[in-house]
C-alpha cells in the first residue's frame, strides 16, 4: 500500500474511533495496524500485494489472519476502510460482520505537532 493512502486510511479510522496506525515494515512498505482491545494487533496489507488482507498478532505470534479479500485489489479508501471496520477478530479466521459497528469517539491523529517535520513535508 502507498504511503499516503495508508495515512489517510489510518486517519479515517482514528476519527471514527478505530485505534488504527501506520505500519512501517519495510523500506518503502507499508500497511495499516489495528490495535484490538484484548492485546492483539491485526496488520492489515503489509506484504506489498494489491489484495487486502490481515495477520493477527499477540505477543509476537500469529494467532489469527484474516484471509484475502476478494476483489480488494480494486477497493477505494471508503471501501478498505468498510472492510476493516467490519471484520470480526473473534475467531482464528476473522470473518465480516453484515454491518460495520457504530462510530466511536474519534481518537488524535499521530504526530501532532512534528507530523509534518517527521514525514519530511511529503503529506498534510
Amino acid at each position: 500500500m502507498d504511503e499516503n493512502k495508508a495515512r489517510r486510511v489510518v486517519d479515517a479510522l482514528r476519527e471514527l474511533g478505530t485505534n488504527a496506525d501506520l505500519a512501517r515494515v519495510g523500506v518503502y512498505q507499508f500497511g495499516i495496524v489495528v490495535r484490538l482491545p484484548d492485546g492483539r494487533e491485526a496488520t492489515w496489507d503489509s506484504d506489498d500485494t494489491a489484495a487486502l488482507e490481515a495477520q493477527v498478532m499477540r505477543n509476537g505470534m500469529l494467532v489469527g489472519f484474516v484471509p484475502e479479500i476478494e476483489g480488494s485489489g480494486d477497493f477505494t479508501e471508503e471501501q478498505i476502510i468498510d472492510a476493516i471496520r467490519r471484520t470480526d477478530y473473534d475467531q482464528p479466521i476473522a470473518t465480516r460482520r453484515a454491518t460495520a459497528p457504530p462510530p466511536a469517539p474519534p481518537l488524535p491523529r499521530r504526530g501532532g505537532l512534528f507530523r509534518r517535520f517527521l514525514g519530511g513535508f511529503r503529506h498534510e
